[in-house]
């Protein structure tokens, strides 16, 4: 049997987590069943015709059929808790449809507004200062919605709890739990993940940037909050990492003591067992320090080029077989930072893997990266160069390739998000998800 235990955090931050708080209950995994009452008291706001509880919004992909196995509890997601789940209508969104779609507002969910995302250089003193307020009060205020998920041992499901944790956090432990090694047949494979190496990578990431980016609008009533960007190219040292921005590193590499994220700790760091998720919930004094050194990985003298990113943007094709980190002539690949974007066929570190490593430290530790307020800024920036391969190439849903990538397939759910959205659904405009970027250094 599942145990709901609430863990108090003896530390400031609790988690947001993508398990509805309401879903993780005994009769709800008993009946495969997610589909939470909305304030009219219907399961899904069926009466108010906001949505339905439904058994077709899963899709199975066509890995599925190939590596059938009990163990992990991502695949086909959310098919391993839940066979029914809500399915909203129109504008509704959100796990109980009780939310909007990305990009309305309102009661009724037919408000739009599109949110300007800048480069955080671009922004006054006062909404830079505004930006890192509202990051302080995301780390600290716990989710009344949502709980996350922690196990010593992923083989047995019943050592696995939800507990409570912070609305930042909640974001950090949707990219650790997306990257934990997949489990086929009972065996560990680490070079397979949900987020990355895979056609999945840039709308996975687009989805985490706008999920947080909603959850604080809706904790601030700032509807106008947008995540600012970190346009990274061409430069030598970090220009960002003082302490008037994402804060200076220490000579142990820690952030500085006067820096606004000095005492943030990252939730599930200490511990990185392929059969265990998030073993450090809860307890602070088993949590790392942020910590960040850039520019002392001695295999990276500088982050990517102006010419980088454009070499990056003259690949036509999103994504090419076989799909995965060999990829060639892909933009996905050249983007995800697995290939040489000047020849698109030889196999190297660059673009996005390549910053990861330059920064170090926590950034440096992929699995545990998102703690890092950096990791916003270089993901919106990434997110920034997708957006406008999308405007030169006019890409569209259809231009997403059918593929068997575990949980990269283009009608599977992005894992591990409620309600469901898939895959294929975010290669359209930011403009009709509610945001759009400022133009910077030509760009």
């Amino acid at each position: 049997m599942f145990t709901l235990c609430t863990l108090f955090a003896l530390f400031l931050g609790a988690v947001h987590s993508q398990f509805p708080r309401s879903c993780t209950t005994t009769a709800a995994f008993r009946t495969k069943t997610c589909c939470p009452l909305w304030e009219d008291g219907s399961p899904c706001g069926s009466l108010s015709g906001r949505g339905g509880c439904k058994n077709d919004v899963v899709f199975t992909s066509l890995a599925v059929g190939k590596v059938r196995q009990s163990y992990d509890d991502r695949l086909d997601w959310p098919r391993y808790y839940f066979d029914n789940t809500c399915k909203c209508f129109g504008n509704y969104s959100g796990y109980n449809c009780g939310r909007c779609k990305y990009g309305y507002y309102g009661d009724k969910c037919d408000r739009q507004n599109t949110v300007v995302r800048k480069e955080i250089r671009q922004l006054s003193f006062l909404e830079r200062k505004r930006f890192f307020s509202y990051l302080a009060l995301a780390k600290v205020t716990k989710s009344v919605d949502f709980v996350i998920l922690t196990t010593g041992d992923r083989h047995h499901r019943d050592t696995y709890r939800f507990v409570d944790a912070s609305i930042f956090d909640v974001f950090s432990w949707i990219h650790y739990y997306s990257m934990k090694p997949i489990l086929i047949n009972g065996t560990f494979d680490n070079s397979k993940n949900y987020a990355h190496q895979g056609p999945a990578f840039p709308g996975w990431h687009r989805l985490g940037l706008m999920f947080l980016e909603r959850q604080i609008q809706l904790l601030t009533g700032d509807e106008d909050f947008a995540i600012p960007y970190y346009d990274w190219r061409g430069e030598k040292n970090c220009s960002i990492c003082t302490n008037e921005f994402l804060g200076a590193s220490n000579e142990q590499g820690f952030l500085d003591d006067n820096s606004h994220f000095a005492f943030w700790k990252s939730i599930c760091s200490g511990f990185n067992y392929a059969d265990a998720i998030c073993q450090t919930a809860g307890d602070e004094c088993q949590m790392e320090r942020l910590h960040r050194k850039p520019g002392a990985d001695p295999r990276v003298k500088a982050l990517p080029s102006f010419q980088d990113v454009e070499n990056t943007l003259k690949w036509k094709d999103f994504d090419r077989p076989p799909y995965n980190v060999t990829s060639r002539r892909s933009f996905r690949n050249a983007l995800e930072g697995f290939l040489r974007s000047s020849d698109g066929m030889t196999l190297e570190r660059n673009m996005h893997n390549l910053v990861h490593i330059y920064f170090g430290g926590t950034m440096s530790q992929v699995p545990i990266s998102s703690n890092d307020p950096i990791f916003l800024l270089h993901h919106g920036f990434i997110d920034k160069i997708f957006e406008e391969w999308l405007q030169r190439y006019n890409g569209t849903p259809n231009d997403y390739p059918e593929n068997d990538e575990l949980g990269q397939g283009p009608d599977e759910c992005a894992t591990p998000y409620f309600p469901c959205y898939r895959n294929k659904d975010f290669l359209c405009s930011s403009s009709t998800l509610g945001y759009k970027y400022s133009k910077y250094q030509g760009m």
